[in-house]
C-alpha cells in the first residue's frame, strides 16, 4: 500500500521536473561557478538562471537573491546579519520578534540576546495572530529589526505582514519575514508585502534539501555569518551548491506555474479533512482564515497527540505533532502554548499538512481509521 503523506510542512517530495534538471547538471555542469574558464562559466549560468527563477517567484530582482543552505541559514543571515551590521554602524541594538516563530528565528534572537542585544518577543492572540498594536508599542528608537513569519509552521496562520511592515517602516525599522511555509503555497510578492528580507527553503516547495535563499532589499547591509570567500556578493562565502541551487530554481519555476491550480485543490482537501476531524470531536488550533491551504492543527481532549501520530504511522500515514526540528522532544509545542493552551492541551496537538499529490481517497482513509485510533488511545489512557 502506498504510504499516505500528510506532513508537507516538514518536507515535500522532489518533483520529477526538479529531479530532471538536477540530474542534467550533475551529469554535465560540474564546474566551479567561480572559475573563469568555459566549464566554470557554464556552471555560473546555471546558478544565475536559478537566481532569476527564485526572484520571479517572490517578485524580487535576481541580484537581491542570496543562496544558502536552507531556511534556517537564511533566517540566521537575515536576523543576525542585519542586527550585527546595524549595531556596528551605531544604529542600535534591539530586535522584535514573536512567540510563535520558527526555532531558526527564535534561536537567532537568543544568540543576539547573549551578545547584548535587547529582544522583545511579542505575544499572539488565541488564533495565533500578531496584533499591529503590540508591534507599534514595542518599537523603540534603538530597534534595528522586526522579524515576523509570514505563515506559521504548525498552524498555517498567515500574519498581516504588509500592515506590520508598514508600522516598522514608519519608525525606520527594517522588516524580515520567514516565508518558508508560505512561498509556493500562497502568492508571495516582496514589494506588495513591503518587507526588506524574506527567507525561503527548497525542500518545502518540491525542491531538494540543503538549499534555500534569502531575498534582501538592495540597500541593506548584512554582516556575513561565515568568512572565507567572495561568493554571493560576500554575504554567503563558499562554493555554491550548483545542483541544489538548480533544483531550487526549478522548484520555484514549477510553483510559479502551478500555484493557481495547486492552491485551490489543496485547500479543498484540507477543508474536507478538517470538517471530518471536527466531526470526530476535534478542536482546531489557530484561526480558520487566513491560513496557507494545506495546514490543519487539531487536538482531542484527553487524547495524547504523540500516540495518535504513532498509531497513524503504524497504519501507513505520516502526520506530525509539531515542527520537524523538534521531533522526539517530550516538551509541549511552544506555538500551542503561545495560543494560551495548557501543557496537557498542547500535548494533544496533531498537525496534518497536505500537498498537491494528496487525494480525496487518502482523506477518506484517514478519517475512517481515526475513530478506532482515538478509542484505542483513550482506552490506553485509562
Amino acid at each position: 500500500m502506498r504510504r499516505i503523506y500528510f506532513d508537507h510542512n516538514a518536507t515535500t517530495r522532489v518533483h520529477p521536473e526538479v529531479r530532471a534538471r538536477m540530474e542534467a547538471v550533475l551529469d554535465s555542469e560540474f564546474g566551479n561557478p567561480s572559475s573563469v574558464h568555459e566549464t566554470g562559466r557554464a556552471a555560473r549560468e546555471q546558478v544565475e538562471t536559478a537566481r532569476r527563477e527564485v526572484a520571479a517567484l517572490v517578485g524580487g530582482a535576481a541580484d537581491e537573491i542570496v543562496f544558502c543552505s536552507g531556511g534556517t541559514e537564511a533566517d540566521n543571515l537575515a536576523v543576525r546579519g542585519l542586527a550585527r551590521a546595524a549595531r556596528a554602524a551605531g544604529r542600535g541594538a534591539h530586535v522584535i520578534t514573536s512567540a510563535i516563530e520558527h526555532p531558526a528565528v527564535l534561536g537567532s534572537c537568543a544568540e543576539l540576546r547573549a551578545a547584548g542585544f535587547g529582544v522583545t518577543v511579542l505575544d499572539v492572540d488565541a488564533g495565533g495572530t500578531v496584533g499591529p498594536q503590540a508591534l507599534a508599542q514595542a518599537l523603540r528608537p534603538e530597534t534595528v529589526l522586526c522579524s515576523i513569519q509570514l505563515a506559521n509552521h504548525e498552524l498555517g496562520t498567515v500574519q498581516p505582514i504588509a500592515e506590520l511592515a508598514a508600522l516598522a517602516h514608519e519608525r525606520g525599522v527594517p522588516f524580515h519575514t520567514d516565508a518558508v511555509q508560505a512561498v509556493g503555497r500562497v502568492p508571495v510578492d516582496v514589494r506588495a508585502l513591503g518587507v526588506d528580507l524574506l527567507a525561503l527553503s527548497g525542500h518545502k516547495i518540491h525542491g531538494p534539501k540543503g538549499v534555500g535563499a534569502l531575498w534582501v532589499r538592495r540597500e541593506l547591509d548584512l554582516a556575513p555569518l561565515i568568512a572565507g570567500g567572495h561568493q554571493e556578493r560576500e554575504r554567503r562565502p563558499g562554493t555554491e551548491n550548483v545542483p541544489g541551487i538548480v533544483g531550487l530554481g526549478a522548484a520555484a519555476a514549477l510553483c510559479r506555474r502551478m500555484l493557481p491550480a495547486w492552491g485551490p485543490k489543496v485547500a479543498a482537501l484540507r477543508d474536507r479533512l478538517e470538517a471530518g476531524l471536527l466531526a470526530l470531536g476535534a478542536r482546531r488550533h489557530g484561526v480558520a482564515t487566513p491560513r496557507v491551504p494545506g495546514t490543519t492543527n487539531v487536538g482531542w481532549t484527553g487524547v495524547d497527540g504523540e500516540l495518535v501520530m504513532m498509531n497513524l504511522d503504524l497504519m501507513g500515514v505520516s502526520v506530525s505533532t509539531g515542527a520537524a526540528c523538534t521531533s522526539g522532544s517530550i516538551d509541549a509545542s511552544p506555538v500551542l502554548l503561545a495560543l494560551g493552551l495548557g501543557r496537557a492541551q498542547a500535548l494533544e496537538g496533531v498537525r496534518m499538512s497536505l500537498g498537491p499529490d494528496n487525494t480525496a481517497e487518502e482523506v477518506a482513509t484517514v478519517l475512517a481509521a481515526l475513530p478506532e485510533i482515538l478509542a484505542r488511545v483513550r482506552r490506553a489512557a485509562g
